[in-house]
């Protein structure tokens, strides 16, 4: 259960409703999100009524404690830019050891970037299990959900009793974009930005959802399928637009799988003839290993007290899978046999994939598949995470004209700007353990800091 002031902010905000105001702002909100274009694919992104609330007392602490991590994170990624032993500990593939070291030409590989994880309220305990270090996806639509939301009259209703606040993130994302061209170009001029993923990717609304943005604030901007860009005349192009900036929303693997590394988008970054954010060296802290690399005990004497105790209270212990011994809470094991014995309370996952693909929860499968799958595991990088404790609350929902509050699964994804500042978060929901939207389910709400007024 959340604590007791959240609580009643929920209880609050759920009072406000019967069957007819429930399926009359279900009806308005279904309008809306189609108006802002906040679908994934051709799924709405929100099926639920409440946005996720937060006391300002639960956001300090979510906040904090994710900066403290960051700082462990960033001293892992710089000693893995040096010390190829360490390294060696993340499994890379030829093609990002050949990457990583590509000059970037301003100060933080990562210029956004969301660290995914359980909250669970009633005791504050904050478990990380993902690093979105790579191209994270979201902040658009919490802007466009949050405003959605805010136009409902079941949440003017609810301010009349609560401050509420939200986070416009796609401020601080073309900032962050600017500041990096800025130190790249060593001059204020404004770029000419390039949206770049696959045209037929799920979340191109949101791409479309950033580029009208970052036009209404005086920045030439296109979607931009890797496929379509040309490097000549030591420009990047797509047709006669010259692209100064690369906002890569591509994945580092999809775009060498597809189109080789010898492809006009590195051969451009590799000549300075373009800046490009995330850099292609974030992806070290993207492998899921980057969580063992954290975890491991080979490793604490890399951080300071407070990094010690922030890695210990928030990152699941999780190994690489291979043949050797470690420890699990102060015990010697052998990592082979543990997993194997202990399924009931671990998740295998395959270091470089998301959505979801390949994760195997091993408390929902049964024997034969969790050892099959280990065995696959020796062979092709995976890693094992220990089980966390999920986050659970209500939603109310309108189903066929009736009101509905149901239990759901509850993540909390803080956005990070520069590698070290947190400021908002996404919000899935889900009735299945396995919370990603881009696996094909759930639902995402925006993310407000509610008060009760005096």
């Amino acid at each position: 259960m959340p604590s007791t002031a959240l609580q009643e902010a929920i209880n609050c905000y759920h009072d406000l409703l019967d069957d007819r105001f429930a399926a009359d702002t279900f009806d308005a909100l279904s309008r809306d999100l189609r108006v802002r274009k906040l679908y994934f694919g051709d799924r709405p992104l929100a099926t639920v009524l409440r946005p996720h609330f937060y006391t300002p007392e639960q956001w300090v602490h979510l906040k904090t404690e994710t900066e403290t991590v960051l700082r462990a994170f960033a001293k892992m990624h710089a000693a893995c830019m040096h010390d190829s032993n360490l390294r060696a500990q993340l499994a890379l593939e030829p093609y990002e050891e050949a990457l990583f070291n590509i000059d970037i030409g301003f100060e933080w590989p990562w210029t956004t970037s969301r660290l995914d994880s359980f909250y669970t309220l009633d005791d504050q305990g904050l478990r990380f299990i993902e690093y979105n270090a790579e191209t994270p996806a979201g902040m658009a639509y919490e802007d466009q959900l949050a405003e959605a939301f805010l136009d409902l009259e079941l949440m003017k209703r609810f301010q009349n009793d609560y401050d509420v606040r939200s986070f416009p993130m796609r401020a601080s994302l073309l900032a962050t974009l600017l500041d990096a061209y800025h130190q790249f170009t060593g001059t204020r001029e404004l770029p000419q930005i390039a949206i770049v993923d696959w045209k037929e990717v799920p979340t191109l609304t949101e791409h479309e959802l950033c580029q009208m943005y970052f036009e209404e604030h005086g920045v030439k901007t296109i979607l931009a399928d890797p496929r379509a860009v040309e490097y000549r005349d030591g420009h990047l192009w797509k047709d006669d637009f010259r692209i100064d900036f690369i906002y890569k929303r591509v994945l580092c693997s999809e775009l060498v799988q597809r189109m080789t590394i010898d492809n006009p988008i590195v051969r451009a970054v590799k000549d300075r003839a373009v800046c490009m954010s995330n850099a292609f060296s974030a992806k070290l802290m993207a492998k899921k290993a980057s969580f063992a690399l954290l975890s491991d005990e080979r490793n604490a004497h890399y951080f300071d007290e407070a990094e010690q105790r922030a890695v210990e209270a928030h990152i699941p212990w999780t190994r690489i899978i291979e043949d050797r011994k470690t420890i699990f809470h102060g015990k010697e094991i052998d990592l082979l046999s543990f997993v194997s014995q202990n399924q009931q309370q671990l998740v295998l996952k395959p270091n470089d994939e998301y959505g979801g693909k390949g994760v195997l929860i091993g408390w929902e499968t049964d024997a034969e598949t969790w050892n099959n799958a280990l065995r696959f595991a020796l062979s092709n990088p995976y890693v094992v995470q220990e089980r966390v404790r999920i986050a659970y609350e209500d939603f109310a929902a309108s189903v066929d004209g009736k009101l509905t509050i149901n239990e759901r699964l509850v993540d909390a994804d803080p956005f990070i700007f520069k590698g070290q500042t947190v400021s908002g978060a996404l919000t899935r929901l889900s009735s299945v353990t396995l919370l990603n939207v881009t696996a094909g389910g759930g639902s995402v709400v925006p993310t407000f800091v509610v008060q009760k007024k005096t």
